[in-house]
């Protein structure tokens, strides 16, 4: 901290807002630009970093932070890994795959602790689990660990994907659905997908993944490179100290994170976040260590799954692709 920092810090307790702020730009000007490429549009998944912006923790803690949605979200990793962008939103899957391929990522906070991918049909069809797809279509974004989760599901319930018929649709998932091109649909999101059906008047019946037999995995994580933690260690401390805190308030109030999410993407569409907001609350947050934590079990258990279905075919340390450092030292823990 600069001596006049010091100085006015002395001056009077009543100065203090004015003092931190004055200090934090310091941290900016020397360092404190910060990127955040998301993995989507901004949704209520983002909530905390849209709040955390919002509310001033990451001008507090130093930081000039931008958000935003690259042109092709699947280069989210690449941003991250050559140092293009400075932190990320990725899949823990794209985690482990990315660092088979040697690019430098790690995870440093789970964004969501539960899969939010899941097998969605309509209530009106009468699935009601796997077992109940013989013989039917499911539509499928053509991803390969979709085909490999449906596998698992299949086999869970003494079945196999040799019994029923994948159609790729591509990203049009909820319209294959809805429109009876397909029966089922593997890869919608329990927290999107399942609501927008509803709100056209089709209740859906969703099979989440982890019921059968799939790992438990993170959905959403937040990574930076392996330089980036070597390097500037303090800068990521920072950044996870604010986006922790703003995830503790987006989990308390709804409403303010969605209304910081808005002000920022004027396009959001209100009701369903309002209502994915509901869903994805309790996964923000890990039941006994709070936000972002990560199990070495989950992230293990869920790469070991990859090599056994083919998705990883080059080993990877999975303990190595995930730190807790910097949750472990935030908010006092």
């Amino acid at each position: 901290m600069h001596a006049i920092c010091r100085i006015l810090a002395l001056v009077s307790l009543l100065l203090l807002p004015l003092v931190a702020a004055s200090c934090g730009t310091e941290r900016a000007a020397e360092g404190g630009k910060v990127t955040v490429a998301l993995d989507w549009y901004p949704n209520a998944n983002h909530a905390g970093l849209y709040l955390a912006k919002e509310r001033g923790y990451f001008r507090q803690a130093g930081l000039d932070v931008t958000l935003y949605t690259p042109a092709n979200p699947d280069d989210v990793l690449q941003l991250v890994g050559t140092g293009k962008d400075t932190f990320g939103i990725s899949y823990e899957a794209d985690v482990l795959l990315a660092r088979a391929q040697g690019i430098p990522v790690r995870a440093i906070a789970a964004i969501v602790q539960h899969p939010l991918n899941s097998l969605m049909a309509l209530q009106s069809s009468g699935i009601t689990r796997p077992k109940d797809l013989e013989g039917k279509k499911v539509g499928g974004t053509g991803l390969p660990g979709e085909e490999a989760m449906l596998a698992t599901m299949l086999a869970a319930d003494g079945s196999s994907l040799d019994r029923v018929q994948m159609v790729n649709v591509g990203y049009d998932l909820l319209p294959a659905l809805l429109s009876g091109r397909v029966d089922a649909i593997a890869g919608g999101y329990w927290t999107h997908e399942a609501i927008l059906a509803e709100q056209q008047g089709h209740p859906v019946t969703v099979l989440r993944v982890e019921d059968w037999g799939v790992p438990d995995y993170y959905e959403l994580v937040l990574v930076t490179s392996e330089e980036t933690i070597a390097n500037r260690p303090e800068l990521v401390q920072r950044f996870v100290d604010a986006v922790v805190h703003g995830y503790e308030d987006a989990v308390a109030d709804h409403a303010a994170a969605l209304d910081a999410i808005q002000a920022n993407y004027a396009e959001m569409d209100r009701a369903t976040e309002e209502r994915g907001i509901e869903r994805l609350a309790p996964l923000f947050v890990d039941a006994s260590r709070g936000f972002g934590w990560q199990a070495a079990e989950k992230w293990s258990h869920f790469a070991g799954w990859m090599e056994e279905r083919g998705l990883l075919t080059t080993p990877v340390d999975a303990d190595a692709a995930f730190t807790n450092q910097f949750l472990e030292r935030a908010g006092g823990r």
